[in-house]
C-alpha cells in the first residue's frame, strides 16, 4: 500500500495527531506526521530484510511531544517558519516602523520564536496516492503570533517518487505584509542512526558564504570559500574540516544552475560504510550546514544512543537575517503575493 494513516492521539487543543506512512515501489519509506510537520523517518530497503532509516528521530509520535525532549530541544525533522535561523536582536522595520518578535535565542530570535510551526498541530488539507503518495497539511498562523504581523497561511505538500524522491513544497500568503522564510529542519546520518557523522563525504555546490557574528548572525558580507575551511566544492571528510573548526553552522550561498523547474543541486553527501549517497535540491538560494554538535545525548529510534554529530543539516532556505539585510534577497512577503519554495532529498544506493 503506497499510503496509510495512523490516528496516533487527541492533542489538548481538541485536534488529532496522525502519521502517515509514504511508499513507493522500490520499498522506500517516509513517515511524516502533522505536528510540527516532522519527518519522523525516511528509509530504504538494506540487505538481509533490514531496513536503512537516515533521519534522526523517535520510534513513537508522541515521545516528539514529550516535556524530557522538549527541555533540550534539537529541532530533529520538522517544519521551521515563520523564519528560519536567527533574526538579529528579534526585531526588524517593515515601512520604517520597527516590528520585535519573540527573543528566545539571547536578545535574538531563533527559528520562529517559543513556539514555532515546529510544534504547531497542522491541518490535512489532503493526501493520495497518485501521481506518487502525497499528503499536504495547512497551519493558520494568527496575526501578532510571535510578534509577527499579518494572517498568514503555509500549506506544505510531501510527495515520495519511484526515484527514491522525497520532497516537500511550500506555499504561504498574508494578509499584512510580513516576514516569511521556511525551511525543514532534518538530521541525516545515512547509517541507520548509527555512529557520528565525521567520516561521512560532504559536497556544497557553493563558492560563497555568509559571515556571522559572534553570535552566529549573519552580518551581510559574503566571504569566497576558496582557501578557507568551509570549501566544500568538491567532496571532503567533514570529519577532517572539523580537525580545524570545532563545527560547521554556517549558511551557504548556491551556484544556482539552469534548471528550468528553477530547482539546483545544493549539495551531496556520502557514507561509506552503507554505500548511500544523499543530494539536496532546491528553489531557494542558501543551503545552511549543520553538524549537529549541539545534539544532547538522547535515546532514538531502536534505542540507538544519539550525541554530538549524530546527524547533520541542509536547510534550505532565503538568506537568514535577510530581513534586517537590505542587499540580500528580500524574506517579506505582501498581500497579493505567494510566497513559494521546493525541496528534494534524493537517495541513491
Amino acid at each position: 500500500m503506497p499510503l496509510h494513516k495512523t490516528f496516533c492521539f487527541p492533542a489538548a487543543s481538541g485536534k488529532d495527531v496522525y502519521l502517515f506512512t509514504l511508499r513507493n515501489v522500490a520499498g522506500t519509506e517516509a513517515r511524516i506526521t502533522n505536528y510540527g510537520g516532522i519527518i519522523t523517518s525516511f528509509s530504504v530497503p538494506a540487505s538481509q530484510d533490514t531496513r536503512n532509516d537516515i533521519v534522526l528521530g523517535f520510534d513513537k509520535v508522541e515521545d516528539y511531544h514529550s516535556p524530557a525532549y522538549l527541555a533540550q530541544y534539537p529541532y530533529f525533522g520538522c517544519v521551521v517558519g515563520r523564519t528560519a535561523n536567527r533574526i538579529r536582536n528579534a526585531s526588524f522595520e517593515i515601512d520604517g516602523k520597527p516590528n520585535p518578535v519573540t527573543a528566545n535565542f539571547g536578545k535574538h530570535q531563533l527559528h520562529g520564536g517559543n513556539e514555532g510551526f515546529d510544534k504547531k498541530i497542522w491541518d490535512i488539507t489532503g493526501f493520495g496516492e497518485f501521481p506518487s503518495p502525497w499528503v499536504e497539511m495547512k497551519y493558520h498562523s494568527p496575526d501578532g503570533e510571535e510578534g509577527y504581523p499579518g494572517n498568514l497561511d503555509v500549506w506544505i505538500r510531501f510527495e515520495l517518487t519511484d526515484d527514491n524522491e522525497l520532497s516537500y513544497s511550500f506555499t504561504a500568503r498574508t494578509d499584512k505584509t510580513t516576514a516569511v522564510n521556511l525551511t525543514h529542519h532534518g538530521y541525516f546520518n545515512l547509517n541507520n542512526g548509527q555512529g557520528d557523522i565525521k567520516d561521512y563525504e560532504l559536497k556544497i555546490y557553493s563558492s560563497q558564504v555568509l559571515d556571522q557574528d559572534e553570535e552566529l548572525c549573519t552580518t551581510g558580507t559574503v566571504t569566497p570559500v576558496k582557501d578557507t575551511v568551509f570549501d566544500f566544492r568538491s567532496f571532503t571528510r567533514i570529519g577532517e574540516r572539523l580537525e580545524t573548526v570545532p563545527e560547521f553552522d554556517k549558511s551557504y550561498v548556491v551556484d544556482k544552475n539552469n534548471d528550468p523547474a528553477g530547482l539546483a543541486l545544493m549539495a551531496e553527501a556520502r557514507c561509506a560504510a552503507s554505500g548511500l549517497l544523499l543530494q539536496v535540491y532546491a528553489t531557494d538560494p542558501v543551503v545552511h550546514f549543520y553538524t549537529g554538535k549541539w545534539i544532547p545525548e538522547m535515546i532514538g529510534k531502536n534505542d540507538t544512543c544519539y550525541g554530538a554529530f549524530s546527524g547533520f543539516c541542509l536547510e534550505t532556505q532565503i538568506h537568514p537575517n535577510a530581513i534586517n539585510i537590505p542587499h540580500f534577497p528580500t524574506m517579506l512577503l505582501k498581500p497579493g503575493e505567494e510566497y513559494k519554495s521546493k525541496t528534494v532529498y534524493k537517495v541513491i544506493s
